[in-house]
């Protein structure tokens, strides 16, 4: 049986965290517990590995996605980073690609405004990060970012954010896309071009 820090990376104690996240009100606990996803799942180590692979057998993406509807910064930061990790596993990548873009973009400030709920500045990083790591060595996640209307928000921030963090994490999101040259067709028939995606940092 399992003891010590081994207690940590049990199905059970995921089972427990995802029960958290799907019954508790209160945003600390919220944060509180992605945050403990979060970091059981960061890194290339072999319980992170595990963790990853529990997670979705025991149905906690669709929990996580979710949950970046909150209207608190720190549940949508901790949600962000986790889905992050969590994405370091292909089949996970996959699916937070096909579920979980709309959501994610839906968090990024657009030109008029920041976002609908203001996200503070790490949030907003949080976010572009995640998008990063999801389009990463997967052309048809980065065509669902263009299909969520993604790319006018990320050429916004890149422009025009007062944030040299946000500018910088938006360009990498953009470089990215570029380096798809399958994608490029579509991208210049939405008026888009390379300028727009060769961003000088």
């Amino acid at each position: 049986p399992p003891a010590g820090f081994e207690l940590l990376y049990q199905p059970d104690v995921v089972r427990l965290y995802l029960s958290i996240l799907t019954e508790s009100q209160n945003f600390n606990t919220l944060e509180a517990a992605a945050g403990a996803l979060q970091n059981l799942s960061a890194g290339n180590w072999m319980w992170s590995t595990y963790i990853r692979a529990t997670v979705r057998k025991e149905r906690g993406l669709p929990v996580l996605v979710e949950l970046l509807q909150s209207d608190s910064d720190k549940v949508v930061r901790a949600v962000s980073i986790a889905l992050r990790n969590l994405s370091m596993d292909r089949r996970n990548k996959d699916l937070i690609g096909s579920y979980a873009m709309g959501e994610l973009v839906r968090n990024l400030p657009s030109r008029q405004q920041r976002s609908a709920k203001n996200l503070e500045e790490d949030t907003v990083v949080a976010v572009l990060n995640t998008i990063h790591e999801i389009i990463t060595d997967s052309s048809e996640n980065a065509r669902s970012l263009i299909q969520t209307q993604g790319i006018q928000k990320l050429v916004a921030i890149s422009k025009s954010s007062q944030s040299p963090r946000e500018t910088k994490a938006a360009s990498h999101v953009l470089q990215m896309i570029w380096s798809y040259k399958e994608l490029r067709n579509a991208l210049q028939k939405d008026g888009w071009n390379k300028s727009h995606f060769q961003v000088k940092m």
